[in-house]
């Protein structure tokens, strides 16, 4: 049986070809079979995984980082490219990576901004997040403290995050 789509797909009128052996077609079928997807609905799904599954990749690279700074600039080109239809669909489940207060709460005001900016609402996970009890400044230069208390996007001001950058800026 198939497994029902999880968001409406496009019509498709395109077709793609590829030659594979009769043992990768097998290999194929049985991925398939025991994913209940039909042999190119399981291909389609490994070549252009779901824009969740994509966001849940972008988080648990946020998770293992040692330095997050790269993590969350992917994290900023993916939220950039969604379009407000995709932002729901794809943001609705929080990420399943174990993600430290600071982390967490810059992930959550990152979506945060996206929504308030693509005009839809944030998912209900963001709320859950308890803001950081204490101040993380973008910058150790206390000549800037003042700057970015003033200059910070709202979402982050709320999670005690003080910034000059956000989605879709680079620094």
């Amino acid at each position: 049986m198939r497994r029902a789509s999880r968001a409406a797909s496009p019509r498709k009128s395109a077709q793609l070809q590829i030659r594979i052996s009769p043992a990768q077609k097998r290999a194929i079928q049985r991925a398939a079979a025991r994913a209940g997807m039909g042999a190119s609905e399981w291909v389609l799904s490994r070549a252009l995984p779901a824009a969740s599954d994509r966001f849940q990749e972008v988080a648990a690279a946020v998770a293992r980082a040692e330095r997050p700074s790269h993590a969350f600039a992917e994290v900023n080109d993916f939220l950039a490219a969604l379009t407000p239809a995709e932002f729901s669909r794809s943001l609705a489940e929080a990420p399943r990576a174990a993600l430290d207060g600071f982390r967490a709460n810059y992930l959550a005001a990152m979506v945060e901004l996206t929504a308030a900016r693509a005009g839809v609402a944030a998912p209900a996970w963001t709320r859950a997040i308890a803001p950081l009890a204490e101040p993380a400044f973008g910058s150790a230069l206390a000549s800037l403290r003042l700057h970015l208390l003033l200059n910070s996007p709202p979402p982050f001001r709320r999670r005690n995050i003080f910034i000059d950058s956000s989605i879709g800026d680079r620094v």
